[in-house]
């Protein structure tokens, strides 16, 4: 190999470094947060869930999330051993997981801080159900380079096939709020 070709071959790798460092960059999270409330004349119904895992490459708008469903904690433990054992039956539905992308913000957009309405589409599974959703959301970049992820959207548990028992169907509401707030560090 001659110098020439040597040097010709360095100023390459040292052009694609940048661009494949940057391709390669993706945000996770595994104390993502959860909380969902039901509320209705009779009972308000509240969970959260600390746990959720996640994983987002804003170079392609790919994102990844679950919660596992045994994780969210109830104000009364009767309540969550309903919600784990009647309702969502989490010993055979262990995890609610989404697959989806991020629309509306670029990687380059995520270089510097501010704050981005994004839209988040894919397909969300839940109780061994699975429906494509589209929800809005922002992601802010901070000063520090973190992001953090907030939505906050309706579900209702018939559309997952989720049983509620007409003695308690009063006190729990058809749409279910949720709300979705993640922290995501540089993988």
């Amino acid at each position: 190999m001659t110098m020439n070709t040597t040097i010709k071959s360095l100023a390459l790798v040292c052009l694609l470094i940048p661009t494949l460092s940057n391709a390669q960059e993706r945000f996770a999270s595994r104390t993502g947060h959860v909380a969902f409330r039901s509320e209705t004349t009779v009972e308000t119904i509240e969970a959260n869930n600390h746990k959720a895992t996640s994983v987002y490459d804003p170079n392609t708008g790919a994102l990844e999330f679950a919660v596992l469903i045994k994780a969210f904690e109830f104000e009364k433990a009767l309540m969550q051993e309903h919600f784990n054992e009647n309702y969502m039956e989490s010993n055979t539905y262990p995890k609610a997981v989404f697959k989806g992308k991020v629309v509306g913000v670029t990687a380059a957009d995520l270089k510097k801080p501010g704050k981005h309405d994004v839209t988040v589409e894919g397909e969300l599974t839940m109780h061994g159900v699975s429906n494509k959703v589209t929800n809005k959301a922002t992601i802010s970049v901070e000063p520090t380079g973190t992001l953090k992820a907030e939505s906050n959207f309706v579900i209702k548990a018939e559309d997952y096939k989720i049983d509620i028992p007409s003695v308690v169907r009063k006190q729990i509401a058809e749409e279910i709020q949720v709300k979705v707030r993640i922290d995501y560090q540089k993988m």
